[in-house]
Formats: C-alpha cells, sequence, structure tokens
C-alpha cells in the first residue's frame, strides 16, 4: 500500500480541510495515510470522519512552521535534528523509509527549505525546482521552477528542463515531450543574459527542445514544459491565477448586470462555465512537486480545501507509482556521466 504523508498543520484553514482531504483520499485511492500535526487539534476533525476500514495514522508535532518563520530562523527550525515541527517530522517519516510522498498546503519557503535540508537533492542537482502544472488550450504544460530559485544559473534551467520532461512523461503520461525556454522573443538570441545562456545547453541536450517561447506558446499548448528562473515563473503564476479569477469574476458581473435576458443566458451557459471553472482550477491538480530533492514533496495552496488536498494526494500516489524520482535519479546520473 501506498503510504503518503500529510501535513495536517499546513492550510490556512487547519486542520479541518486537511484531516477531512486525507479521508476522503484513503477512501477513494486506497492509500496508506499518515496525517502529521498537533494531535489534540487532529483527533476531534478525525472524530467527525468515517474512518472505519481506512489506514490513518496520527503522528504527533506539537510545533508548526508559519509564514512568519524567514531568514535564518526558518533555516534552524528546518535543519535542526529534532525539530518538532508538523513539516520537519513529516518528511523525517519520508526519509527514514515509514512513507512513499510528503504533502503539505503550508508555506512554501518553509516546505521547500526543510525538504532542501533534510532530504537534501538528488546527485546532480544543484536546486531543487517547484513544478505546477498550468492548464493551456491543448492540454497542460509543467513550468518549472515557479519560486524556489528566484536566480538561476543556465546549468539550473537545464537541469529543471530534465526533470520536467520526465515528471510530464511518467507523471502525466505525455510521450515525448516538448521543452520550450520561457523567454521575450521567440527567436534564438531574444531574451536576459540567463536565457540566451540556456539555449544552447538545452539546444544540445538530448531533450526535444522547442526553442523559445513567450507566453502565448505556453498558454497554446505548443509545449509540454516551461523552463523559466523561480522569480519569472512565479510572477507568470500569480499573475495567471489573477486573470482566471478576474475573467470569471467579470462575466458574473456582466450577466448580473445585463438584466433578465442576460439572467436566462447565464443560466443556459451555467454548466459550460462550471466546466470551465473547473479547468482553471489549480485544486483540480492539488499540489505542485518540488522536483530535484531526494524525496516526492508535494506543495499545495495554502487556500485548499478538503478537494484539493484530496487530489494532492493523488498526485503524490501516481508519482510514486510512476518511479518517477527514480528515472530522474538514473537520467541525470547518465547526464553526469555524458563527455
Amino acid at each position: 500500500m501506498t503510504r503518503i504523508v500529510v501535513d495536517a498543520m499546513g492550510s490556512d484553514n487547519f486542520p479541518a480541510p486537511d484531516v477531512e482531504g486525507a479521508v476522503l483520499a484513503a477512501r477513494e485511492y486506497g492509500v496508506g495515510i499518515l496525517l502529521v500535526g498537533d494531535e489534540a487539534k487532529i483527533r476531534p476533525e478525525l472524530e467527525k470522519q468515517n474512518t472505519k476500514g481506512l489506514s490513518i495514522v496520527v503522528v504527533h508535532a506539537p510545533e508548526m512552521l508559519t509564514m512568519e518563520d524567514k531568514g535564518m530562523g526558518l533555516v534552524l527550525k528546518a535543519r535542526r535534528p529534532n525539530s518538532k515541527n508538523s513539516m520537519a517530522v513529516g518528511i523525517d517519516l519520508l526519509k527514514n523509509g515509514e512513507a512513499d510522498a510528503f504533502v503539505t498546503a503550508g508555506n512554501t519557503g518553509a516546505a521547500a527549505v526543510t525538504a532542501y535540508f533534510r532530504l537534501g537533492t538528488i546527485h546532480g542537482i544543484d536546486r531543487p525546482a517547484l513544478a505546477p502544472v498550468f492548464p493551456t488550450a491543448k492540454g497542460s504544460c509543467v513550468v518549472l521552477d515557479v519560486g524556489a530559485n528566484p536566480d538561476c544559473k543556465p546549468e539550473n534551467l537545464l537541469q529543471f528542463g530534465i526533470m520536467g520532461a520526465i515528471y510530464a512523461e511518467k507523471v502525466r503520461s505525455v510521450k515525448s515531450p516538448k521543452v520550450g525556454l520561457l523567454s521575450n522573443g521567440e527567436e534564438a538570441g531574444k531574451g536576459n543574459e540567463l536565457v540566451k545562456a540556456s539555449y544552447p545547453l538545452l539546444a544540445k541536450s538530448s531533450l526535444d527542445f522547442y526553442g523559445n517561447i513567450e507566453g502565448k506558446e505556453l498558454i497554446g499548448g505548443e509545449v509540454d514544459v516551461a523552463v523559466t528562473d523561480g522569480f519569472t515563473g512565479n510572477v507568470l503564476l500569480k499573475t495567471s491565477e489573477a486573470v482566471a479569477r478576474l475573467l470569471v469574476d467579470k462575466i458574473k458581473e456582466a450577466i448580473k448586470k445585463g438584466g433578465p435576458l442576460a439572467m436566462l443566458g447565464g443560466l443556459l451557459i451555467k454548466p459550460a462555465m462550471g466546466s470551465i471553472k473547473k479547468f482553471m482550477d489549480p485544486s483540480e491538480e492539488g499540489a505542485a512537486p518540488l522536483l530535484g530533492v531526494n524525496g516526492l514533496v508535494f506543495i499545495g495552496h495554502g487556500r485548499s480545501d478538503a478537494i484539493a488536498i484530496k487530489n494532492a494526494v493523488r498526485v503524490a500516489k501516481q508519482a510514486v507509482e510512476s518511479g518517477v524520482l527514480t528515472s530522474i535519479r538514473s537520467v541525470i546520473e547518465q547526464s553526469l556521466k555524458a563527455p
């Protein structure tokens, strides 16, 4: 049985959605769940759920990391061997082989730093990358990095491309994924110094390199993987989410102000609008993998509800069963041996 650690203290409204989502996942996907966090807070929520026949264990962790944890204070909490916060305890379960993946909807930076220090990186990977899946006109695109590394070197972007392609193939079932380099122009030679220096590395690699892409190619679904530095990727992610919310809100607003005919039209298109909203909703994917660390770590939105947590566990289970971590290790090892 696949065993997934769920940080019960992760979401903004912890522990209710975290616990409920974990229970839903255990029932629907047949996974074992290790709920990590303050047992006194977890137990009352767990008692509200029907857990009969499910493999759910509570692992007590009296402390938690929050948005207030930053800088050296965060590093110390992430590194200290006897740390008792839910992220450290949960990731240690993964490191010690007691679980197969770790899921949290907590502070992204705290989760990334804790995973980095407690798991280390895969041999040959300099920096881990956060890799969410963006909806596109033709399906989806894995974009990395979106925040773990504001400043990158060309070698980092090549490693991101390799990891992203393996994830797209193994977990997203994309055959021969195309990899694009996010830039401000399609032509080779466009972009800042990082993009210009990264282009030849990607071009001569074994990846199916599409070349430079702009935002329109990404959203248009021309590539399956898009690589960029964490600063640019984070701006792209937050802007895309804000635009998606704005469009939905403005359509609703226009329908309400349009009178009876508009209201009637709104009722007629409601199923279609529901499908579009679901397509753009990040909770459908649940969480993004932190690729490059020596373990399967998934980080979701702080505003995750129970459905988002359930879906995050589903994606983590898919990653475990696909052997994506072993594949990344193998391919990176081969790339290190290449002349």
